[in-house]
């Protein structure tokens, strides 16, 4: 059992919580709150959407241990906030719940979008409440609602706030990632140019929420790659989508990443910072980035380990690569599919790597684009092997 302690509906609250509690059974059966409701359990239906540090967030794939420190709001806190005593008036009027299960999930992500859009643009709407399934309504009376309440306030002057309110780099719940001077990093901080006559900031540390491991090997000593590692404007180039917009620095790199999978196309500007160890080979780079389109933000970091082969004459790379990712895109990035995405850029960033190694230009400065057809047959045909191989081991012991 641990010891978990943070600020839920404004009030201090601190209790006992296995490591495997989420945040819903957490509230719910810890302090009775239970407006907030479990659907899927799977972080698919957005029954369970709660606040965490100001953002909608699903809590039944949270830990309630990662939220040591968080401010978590649920839909009873909610019973006196402004724009959801406009929200659930205007459900009301326009016949928007039937059996209510998924509306208290519904209000909390309705709230951040009348929060957000600057108007009733029904297709942000729908958009923004994708990640809210409801089984009743069809979804008209909901999308009339949120457009009721957006017009009515900004028909009152009353100014959208730029992403929300947000002030405050780092995935949510993570008890508001901090600097190095312990002050909060906000995400103008971390993105603002050096050009603007500010200092530029610390990239900060953090805690992925997912980790994926790839290795490749590479036809070329260690030391070669690992002097190759420190030409970042050579390794950008071998890197699929990937492009600087300053001359890069250690401490500081600046640039872009783009990468369409189909339908869903997503352009992350930050920045990063290099670190390496020339004793062990190794290093890590550590960066941030938003897409201003979907309004998403990520948080990265990839760990690389250079390991001899062949006597020294070929080299593994063996790769650590983090990543939390937040808003609209966090929906879609399912690990299945971002797992399979990674490996086929790790498998370009190698090729354009070793021929730029051996003297010929990688060629690659268009966006990394891969059919989503083409991912999910070969995740079908993955899932068919293990299934077979499955069935025939069981024959073979029979």
């Amino acid at each position: 059992m641990n010891t978990v302690a943070l600020q839920i509906n404004r009030r201090a609250v601190e209790a006992s919580a296995e490591p495997r509690t989420s945040l819903a059974d957490f509230v719910r059966d810890k302090l009775d709150l239970t407006g907030t409701h479990l659907g899927c359990e799977h972080g698919v239906c957005g029954a369970c959407t709660v606040l965490l540090d100001g953002v909608p967030a699903r809590s039944c794939i949270t830990y309630a241990a990662a939220c040591e420190g968080a401010d978590v709001t649920t839909i009873e806190g909610l019973d006196d906030d402004e724009v959801t005593t406009e929200l659930r008036a205007a459900f009301t009027r326009e016949h928007a719940l039937q059996c209510g299960y998924c509306t208290p999930g519904m209000l909390v992500s309705a709230r951040d979008l009348v929060l957000r859009l600057p108007d009733a643009d029904e297709q942000r709407i729908r958009v923004g409440l994708s990640g809210n399934l409801c089984r009743c309504t069809g979804y008209v009376g909901i999308v009339r609602a949120v457009q009721s309440v957006i017009e009515a306030r900004r028909a009152r002057n009353i100014a959208p706030l730029a992403d929300g309110g947000r002030t405050i780099l780092g995935p949510a719940g993570s008890g508001r990632a901090t600097s190095s001077s312990s002050e909060p990093l906000t995400i103008r901080q971390a993105l603002v140019p050096a050009s603007e006559g500010t200092a530029p900031v610390r990239i900060p540390d953090f805690t992925p929420a997912t980790v994926l491991d790839q290795r490749f090997t590479l036809p070329h000593a260690p030391a070669q790659v690992f002097a190759k590692f420190d030409d970042i404007g050579g390794i950008a180039s071998c890197l699929p989508g990937v492009s600087l917009t300053a001359p890069p620095r250690p401490e500081r790199v600046k640039g872009s990443i783009s990468v369409r999978l189909g339908p869903i196309a997503a352009s992350f500007e930050g920045a990063a910072r290099v670190e390496r160890d020339p004793a062990t080979l190794s290093g890590r780079i550590v960066g941030i980035g938003t897409d201003q389109r979907s309004h998403s933000a990520t948080q990265g970091e990839i760990r690389y380990r250079l390991l001899p082969l062949e006597g020294g004459a070929a080299t593994a790379v063996e790769l650590s690569i983090g990543y939390t990712l937040t808003g609209i895109l966090a929906q879609v990035g399912r690990p299945g599919l971002v797992r399979d995405l990674a490996k086929r850029l790790v498998a370009e960033f190698a090729a354009n790597l070793d021929r730029h190694m051996s003297g010929a230009s990688s060629g690659r400065a268009a966006p990394a684009e891969f059919s989503f057809w083409s991912i999910a047959s070969d995740v079908l045909r993955a899932r068919l092997a293990r299934m077979f191989s499955r069935v025939i081991g069981k024959g073979g012991a029979e």
